[in-house]
């Protein structure tokens, strides 16, 4: 611990969940490095460092403080309680057991924070109400939940019985149960990124840029070494024993570790300063011998598309990464003697992942000359490979060892730190520990791709659609990342959820000096929901039609063509969500109108609608997924599950998907997840793939092992299996038969890979690009000062076809949270290179953000997916902001034309509109 970190070191006492504790540390230290680095009480998570996220929180003396901005001299002598002192005897409390069974927890990183934040409260009010609960832990931001399974959970300890539910014998699939992995989140066990590291690991810093396009050289080294001798190397890109670069396509390895003398962002990497923690984490940044020249930046697309813009990367002439085209029938034509056109510009920004955990893990070399990285992950076996690369490896010489993810959302789909901490244990022979700052995490890492879209549509008389054409230019920053996946998705669905005869769609990644941007739940299709729903609402307004039946009309059905000419078989669910939306849109439509014909005031009311589709999986390409469940000699029985679960739930998705298949209850099975050394490759988790993808191979997996045992016992399919104590009972109406599995000369093993049936698309984007779609339907009812140019939400109604829920709590929490950060995207978040790298500067929805949330789950089985199961990650997110900007128009009569609409953006429509 360092002493100019925390002053002069002296012993502290203070009592930890009961126990008297001395510390020796410097009255200034962080009551957080005490709590997490001396006393080893990790279930207190460091996500901010400046008391904006919450999730440090803890009781000092029976009130809840944020732990990093408290000083250890602050807190000698008083009585500390953190998440780890609520259980008692082993026991969960009845708070813990209440956010486990409510599914209040989702990665878990923010649920220490919660809990202490309600246990402060309900210690003084007994029965709370709504409001009470969204004020007490109001201090704690979660970016997965949408805080409605929190106030939920908190509401319902006073009445929590004391034991939960007897297991159910009826199927797995279609049960809320409770998160398998829940238990350690709710009890502050659960081991993040930042939570563990080998003994004696070197401390990584990397050094980043304070330019967003420059040249630099390094000078001599050795006075550094000589003014800091805990400092032990500091890496360049010389040092990288690989290949000095790195990417998720085989033919777009464009972004180096460390940077060779140019770099193209702000917060690039350039060196990675190496040596006990204290050490690297003091040595100021001007000590370091970095000479900078600065170089015009490349800023927008318009100005990296200009005619006199440099080129950033060789081979991509006038900075154009990729281009992505589909069209049908024709367009120019069509639009002529259409009844009703509109046409407009449509802007998004940057849009940060915000997840509460920043980037964090270890990598630590092995005797046998592999190496083992830890860490955060949503795509194990694409970090793998990439770790190979750049250390000189072969894949099969690195582990990769997932840690609980704090939350992803596409961000950590990226390798961020992996790469650093990979090369430094490489080039060392010891252990490397690393932790992104927020600051770090925010500054280097992948955001949503901003987006300038110019688009129009047309209609018949009738209302049906009759053409819609399209460009889209997406900024992928710095770097390649996941911009063509988003080039490449979004003609795909530009033309929204809706039957359209005659479709053009362009789209363009195209290369910046910004921020690199990756994937961000949805991959591009949130930005063109926003200009394809305000299309809608245009065409519905010029045609007098209302605006949900103006998209009934229009609802892709079974035996449609979409935009590639896929003719939609089955599981096309989106009239039957608007059906489900129409009592609540109908009512809240004359409450707004009546509300705004009798009142006086400066606020007006209003509804919208937004709806949206998403292909579940890769866009035309390869997507398989291996799963393989083995039934051992001993009587254990294991999943091997690849697919990480990031808080969505697919950890329990699996296991209730195999055990079905299988025939016994999930309790039976044990799990392993995601180590690549252990579990087949199931994917990366985004896409909304898992639950379609995996989940069909551990179904497929289920049943291989089921087939086997039944065979073993000669009995018919309809057959019952019991599993205890070793011995496998099967009981098909006769003679119940045992298999004693000690007895057997070798485990069974169950396998199962699925690859959803796609085809290429052709030079015109025609062909069959995901097997199946997810479909929603959201409205939003809210109100606009119109003096101020700000929105509350009252109230959303979120309709989902998703196949099947096969955990209805668990696919209410995705929508709830995927509802929370479309909010962001409509109403409040952008970030901003060196202005909004932070937590209090960049807003993400709190609990008062986020308004009372209706579902309607439709399910419209897909025959392919497991028992009928779609995705529903993505689609939770895409039709909030066109909802909400509906609604707004629905308001004011203005039109939202870029996002976030941000109160000084909308006073000033507001004005142009004449309600100044």
């Amino acid at each position: 611990m360092s002493p100019d970190a925390g002053g002069t070191v002296a012993s502290f006492d203070l009592t930890v969940n009961g126990t008297r504790r001395s510390v020796a540390a410097g009255p200034f230290t962080r009551l957080t490095t005490v709590l997490r680095d001396e006393l080893g009480l990790t279930g207190t998570k460091v996500g901010c460092d400046a008391g904006d996220c919450g999730a440090c929180t803890v009781l000092l003396d029976g009130r809840q403080v944020c732990a990093c901005l408290v000083p250890l001299g602050q807190a000698a002598g008083r009585e500390v309680i953190t998440v780890e002192g609520l259980a008692r005897d082993g026991q969960l409390s009845a708070l813990q057991r209440s956010f486990h069974l409510h599914g209040a927890a989702q990665c878990g990183v923010c649920t220490p924070g919660m809990l202490m934040a309600a246990a402060d409260l309900l210690a003084r009010v007994a029965r709370p109400t709504v409001q009470q609960v969204e004020d007490a832990l109001g201090g704690v931001l979660c970016r997965c939940t949408g805080y409605r399974k929190i106030v939920e959970a908190v509401l319902a300890v006073p009445d929590l019985p004391a034991e939960g539910n007897a297991p159910s014998e009826a199927p797995a699939v279609g049960q809320g149960l409770a998160r398998r992995d829940g238990p350690p989140k709710v009890a502050g066990t659960d081991r993040f990124g930042a939570d563990a590291a080998p003994a004696g690991a070197l401390w990584l810093r990397a050094v980043r840029s304070p330019h967003a396009r420059a040249r630099f050289t390094l000078g001599d080294l050795q006075p550094l070494y000589d003014r800091w001798p805990g400092l032990l190397r500091v890496l360049t890109a010389a040092d990288v024993p690989g290949e000095n670069a790195y990417g998720i396509y085989p033919h777009l390895k464009d972004q180096p570790v460390l940077a060779a003398g140019a770099v193209r962002y702000r917060g690039e990497a350039v060196l990675a300063l190496l040596g006990d923690r204290d050490t690297v984490e003091n040595v100021p940044v001007e000590a370091i011998p970095l000479t900078w020249e600065p170089l015009d930046p490349v800023i927008g697309t318009e100005a990296a598309t200009a005619a006199d813009a440099p080129q950033l990367h060789a081979e991509s002439a006038g900075n154009v990464l990729i281009r992505g085209f589909v069209e049908k029938g024709t367009p120019d034509a069509a639009f002529s003697g259409a009844a009703a056109a509109s046409e407009g510009t449509w802007r998004t920004g940057f849009v940060e992942h915000a997840y509460i955990e920043p980037e964090a893990g270890y990598a630590e070399p092995t005797p046998d000359g592999r190496l083992t990285v830890y860490g955060c992950t949503q795509a194990p076996y694409m970090d793998r490979d990439e770790v190979a690369r750049v250390t000189g490896l072969q894949p099969e010489q690195v582990r990769i060892l997932p840690s609980a993810c704090g939350g992803g959302f596409g961000g950590k789909l990226d390798v961020a730190i992996q790469p650093l901490l990979a090369v430094a244990a490489q080039v060392t022979g010891r252990p490397v520990r690393g932790v992104f700052s927020r600051t770090e995490s925010m500054a280097a890492t992948t955001k949503r791709h901003p987006s300038v879209i110019r688009a129009r549509a047309a209609a018949e008389a009738d209302g049906r659609l009759r053409a819609l054409d399209f460009e889209g230019d997406f900024n992928t920053g710095a770097y390649a990342s996941w911009g063509p996946t988003v080039a490449g998705r979004v003609p795909v669905h530009a033309s929204g959820p809706y039957c359209v005869p005659h479709v053009r769609v362009r789209s363009r990644a195209i290369y910046t000096n910004e921020t690199p941007a990756g994937a961000f739940r949805g991959f591009g299709v949130p930005q063109a929901a926003i200009a394809h729903e305000c299309l809608m609402d245009d065409l519905a307004e010029r045609l007098a039609i209302d605006p949900l039946e103006f998209r009934h009309i229009n609802a892709l059905r079974p035996g449609d063509a979409t935009a590639t000419g896929q003719v939609l078989e089955h599981s096309a669910g989106l009239a039957a969500c608007l059906d489900a939306l129409r009592p609540q849109w109908q009512a809240l439509r004359a409450k707004a109108e009546a509300f705004n014909v009798t009142t006086d005031g400066r606020t007006r009311r209003g509804v919208g609608v937004g709806c949206m589709w998403y292909g579940c999986g890769n866009t035309a390409l390869a997507n398989p997924s291996e799963m393989r469940v083995v039934l051992g000699r001993d009587g254990r029985l294991t999943l091997y599950n690849g697919a990480v679960d990031i808080g969505q739930g697919s950890a329990t998705v699996m296991l209730q998907i195999c055990a079905d298949a299988l025939g016994l209850p999930p309790a039976a099975l044990e799990q392993v997840v995601g180590d690549t050394d252990l579990t087949p490759d199931a994917g990366k988790t985004s896409a909304s793939r898992q639950t379609f993808v995996s989940g069909k191979a551990a179904q497929i997996a289920g049943e291989d092992l089921r087939a086997q045992l039944l065979r073993l016992a000669n009995a018919g399919p309809e057959a019952k299996l019991r599993l205890a104590d070793g011995v496998v009972e099967v009981d098909d109406g006769g003679p119940t038969r045992t298999i004693e599995l000690a007895r057997l000369s070798a485990d069974l093993e169950g396998r199962g890979r699925f690859d959803p049936p796609t085809t290429p698309l052709d030079e015109k984007g025609q062909g069959v690009p995901y097997a199946t779609y997810g479909f929603a339907a959201q409205l939003a009812a809210l109100s606009v000062d119109l003096d101020l140019g700000t929105v509350k939400l009252h109230r959303i109604v979120a309709a989902h076809d998703l196949g099947k829920a096969v955990n209805p709590m668990l696919v209410e929490g995705q929508i709830h949270g995927g509802i929370a950060q479309g909010i962001g995207l409509a109403l409040m978040e952008e970030y901003l290179p060196g202005r909004t790298e932070n937590l209090h500067d960049y807003l993400i929805p709190s609990f008062g953000d986020v308004p009372e949330i209706e579902i309607h789950l439709v399910e419209d089985a897909e025959p392919l997916g497991p028992f009928g199961a779609k995705g529903i990650g993505e689609p939770a997110l895409v039709p909030t902001a066109p909802a909400i900007f509906g609604a707004i128009r629905h308001a004011t009569g203005v039109v939202v034309r870029q996002a976030p609409a941000l109160p000084h953006r909308l006073r000033a429509l507001l004005r142009e509109a004449g309600h100044g």
